[in-house]
């Protein structure tokens, strides 16, 4: 799976690889680059009220949130419906465009 959940001693993580995904042409169509960056942008606003409890430390090739495993399994969840949907990362970057927030990618 692209979406991995970790335990390290208790401290919990969720990555998901950035390239190479079904939604990776929609993005890129959007002008958009679909790396760690761009991951995290649309979280914090497809998901706002999961993001504000969470720490990221995203790379260009990786996405990585921090936070409880409860908060983790709803983005995972949650991203799992965008990241095999072109049609849906197209709608949350529309929305964002409009409302004016800027991805960081």
């Amino acid at each position: 799976m692209t979406i991995n959940l970790h335990d390290l001693d208790g401290e919990h993580s969720l990555t998901l690889n950035a390239g190479g995904l079904p939604v990776d042409a929609a993005v890129a169509a959007a002008g958009h680059e679909p790396n760690g960056y761009f991951w995290e942008g649309l979280v914090q606003f497809a998901w706002p009220d999961i993001a504000e409890s969470l720490d990221f430390d995203s790379e260009a090739g990786m996405f990585c949130a921090v936070g409880s495993l409860g908060d983790l399994t709803r983005l995972k969840e949650a991203l799992e419906s965008v990241i095999t949907s072109p049609g849906a990362a197209s709608d949350i970057i529309d929305r964002a465009t409009m409302s004016g927030f800027e991805f960081d990618d």
